[in-house]
């Protein structure tokens, strides 16, 4: 039995690469466990938990950090206390030793699995998917000669075709790495 417990330890240990997605998304899902990594990313530094649950608190409630009351940061810091950061170094995602919390490597794994839509955009594969079918509409229409190419030659639509998707992409890095876990002021 215990040498069971002793390869579940190492296998949760051994990085994300072998953490089970399921358990990832898991961790992921609670806001509070976000906010968390989130703040400790912003900070790049070992973080006292007082000062971890003042924020988290603020940016619950979607208060200055100076308008937290102390019974909002004390529920907070219980919750994350009691829950959350032992949960997170379960997974091996942070170091934690009651006060102070640091993010393992690990944690610098986790941008994979958060694609942060803001809410008045469209996912970026539906995105590419739209510009793939424009794309290929305008590649058709110049294989049956239904485009005209007095204009814009052929080369030149080929051209505007690959000029989108470069564009696009561009767009899509800038935007992803500006909506990473702790790049931001406020977490996504």
């Amino acid at each position: 039995m215990a040498t069971n417990t002793a390869s579940g330890n190492a296998d949760r240990c051994a990085g994300s690469a072998d953490t089970d997605r399921g358990e990832i998304f898991d961790l992921l899902s609670n806001h509070r466990r976000r906010y968390a990594i989130h703040y400790c990313k912003r900070e790049d530094r070992p973080v006292e938990l007082g000062e971890l649950a003042e924020h988290v608190a603020a940016w619950e409630l979607d208060k200055d950090v100076e308008g937290v009351t102390s019974t909002e940061r004390k529920r907070v810091y219980t919750s994350l206390q009691q829950t959350h950061l032992p949960t997170l170094e379960k997974a091996n995602m942070i170091d934690f030793d009651e006060r102070t919390i640091e993010l393992t490597e690990e944690a610098t794994e986790l941008d994979v699995y958060l694609d942060v839509v803001p809410a008045d955009s469209i996912p970026w594969g539906l995105y590419y998917l739209g510009l793939a079918v424009l794309g290929s509409i305008v590649m058709a229409g110049l294989w049956l000669e239904v485009v005209p190419t007095a204009t814009i030659t052929e080369l030149g639509w080929a051209t505007l075709v690959f000029i989108s998707f470069a564009v696009s992409t561009i767009v899509h890095v800038v935007q992803s790495r500006r909506m990473r876990l702790g790049e931001m002021e406020q977490p996504p």
